[in-house]
């Protein structure tokens, strides 16, 4: 009985393709995304949604307007534009703190590293704007406003409560840069700071749109 012989060609190129000298080198290499840049895009996935939440509730609040015979026009609390400056200052220290770590700008003293003093003031003034917003529903309450008096105070504490609850997130993402600058141990990336500084500052331009609204609405 007679066998038909293999032909080396043919037999050569069955070899897989992964077998193969050189094959391995030949496919591309995929570099996996460091979790510092997934916190980048994330950022930014997070700063859509809620702007896409406040356009929600403002053209919510421009609909029960036109529609309401009962809206009338509350006078704001006055510790409000405190706040205001308050938050645009801490977007200063936070520009600061960015000069000091990644340009080297500030001496450094004793254990501390560069920059920790000016993200210490950051999220100090966040707490205080915090604490300020508190103060602002103290005073609306006493005038015997809450949130189910009428449709303006409903607006006022929902919207300003939302973005205190946001903001609450960022000072604890200033928090963690902080317990980074000042372990020994632990290393801050550049990406993971400019995530912190983005979303901040989003805070702060969100806020002054929000007293725009408030301002001229409720």
């Amino acid at each position: 009985m007679s066998t038909t012989p293999t032909h080396p060609q043919i037999t050569a190129d069955a070899t897989p393709l992964a077998l193969r000298p050189g094959a391995i080198a030949a496919i591309p290499k995929v570099r996996a995304s460091t979790p510092a840049e997934s916190s980048h895009s994330g950022i930014w996935v997070g700063i859509f949604a809620i702007t896409m939440s406040f356009v929600a509730f403002t053209s919510a609040l421009f609909v029960r307007e036109g529609a309401s015979t009962d809206w009338t026009h509350l006078t704001l609390p006055s510790v409000l534009y405190w706040n205001t400056f308050v938050l645009i200052l801490s977007s200063g220290t936070l520009e600061m703190a960015r000069r000091s770590i990644f340009v080297g700008q500030e001496v450094h003293s004793g254990v501390e590293r560069s920059g920790s003093g000016w993200l210490m003031a950051t999220l100090a003034l966040g707490l205080v704007f915090v604490a300020g917003q508190y103060a602002a529903w103290t005073q609306l309450s006493a005038q015997g406003l809450y949130l189910s008096t009428n449709p303006n105070s409903s607006f006022f504490y929902v919207l300003t409560a939302v973005h205190a609850f946001h903001l609450l997130g960022g000072v604890l993402a200033l928090g963690w840069l902080v317990a980074l600058r000042m372990g020994t141990r632990s290393t801050m990336r550049r990406r993971s700071f400019e995530s912190t500084a983005i979303y901040w500052h989003f805070m702060g331009v969100l806020w002054l749109y929000l007293l725009i609204i408030l301002r001229t609405k409720l």
